[in-house]
């Protein structure tokens, strides 16, 4: 038994340690397998990013308010994360509409340089996020919001895993290339259990609309990604991510009690 928790701890750190630069030990036990097997802990470590962000936004809002809170509160986001998730939506953005086939956008896709339409989704995003967190937090709903979106949009777009293939055919030397491999079913389960939690907080109404436009939302970027490239990249899962990470925020923005938009300017500045 003791073995066992060691083994699964020891693929929390591994996930921890590839998807956010928080410190973790050095004597992790790494291998392209287990790296794989630490896919199924990857909403854990949304959870850990929220809890982390919740305790940075409750100590800073009663010191600069909600809009510097906010705004304070995503670039301490992308510091944790290494902006793992926004460089691949900006590189998917640059590959998908600038390249012509799937050929060139691979490679336009591994090129460390950002092009238009990586500069214009990346702006698009940060602004659109901003305007969303900063009016949940002024409806009292950014810590809920946060500890919904930040584990299930990271079960979503890595669950692309199971029904996509992996598009780049030299895979060694890609870092997403040891998570490009199905999960067995019981992985799922684990995946699904540690995703929802966060759910039980809304009525039935709005967890059910959550779920069904995450899915959906699940289903088009599958056939999407599958369009473009036939498959997926790391790039792609960081797409996925974000994009469901804002679906859920407007979604809990249309379905939770709000304040009228007065209150909301006034609360903001």
């Amino acid at each position: 038994m003791f073995r066992f928790l060691r083994y699964q701890f020891n693929l929390v750190l591994l996930a921890i340690s590839f998807f956010t630069r928080l410190p973790v030990p050095f004597s992790l036990d790494y291998s392209p397998q287990k790296l794989h097997q630490a896919g199924r802990y990857f909403p854990l470590v949304g959870w850990l990013l929220a809890a982390l962000l919740s305790a940075f936004y409750c100590f800073a809002i009663g010191y600069f308010g909600v809009a510097v809170s906010v705004c304070l509160l995503m670039i301490l986001s992308l510091v944790l994360t290494g902006a793992l998730h926004e460089d691949g939506l900006a590189d998917t953005a640059d590959g998908f509409w600038g390249g012509h086939t799937a050929a060139r956008k691979l490679a336009i896709m591994k090129d460390s340089q950002i092009g238009t339409y990586g500069t214009c989704a990346l702006i698009c995003l940060l602004l659109t996020k901003f305007i969303l967190l900063s009016t949940l937090a002024v409806n009292q709903q950014l810590l809920l919001a946060l500890a919904i979106a930040y584990p299930l949009s990271r079960a979503l777009a890595i669950s692309h895993v199971q029904h996509l293939a992996y598009a780049r055919q030299n895979n060694d030397a890609s870092k997403s290339a040891a998570l490009a491999q199905p999960m067995q079913p019981r992985v799922l389960l684990w995946l699904v259990i540690c995703s929802l939690p966060g759910l039980l907080f809304l009525t039935l109404p709005s967890a059910i609309i959550i779920l069904l436009n995450g899915c959906a939302l699940r289903l088009a970027l599958k056939h999407w990604f599958h369009k473009h490239i036939a498959g997926y990249t790391g790039d792609c899962l960081g797409f996925a991510q974000q994009a469901q990470e804002l679906l859920i925020y407007l979604l809990l923005i249309a379905t939770l009690p709000k304040v009228t938009n007065e209150h909301i300017f006034a609360q903001l500045f």
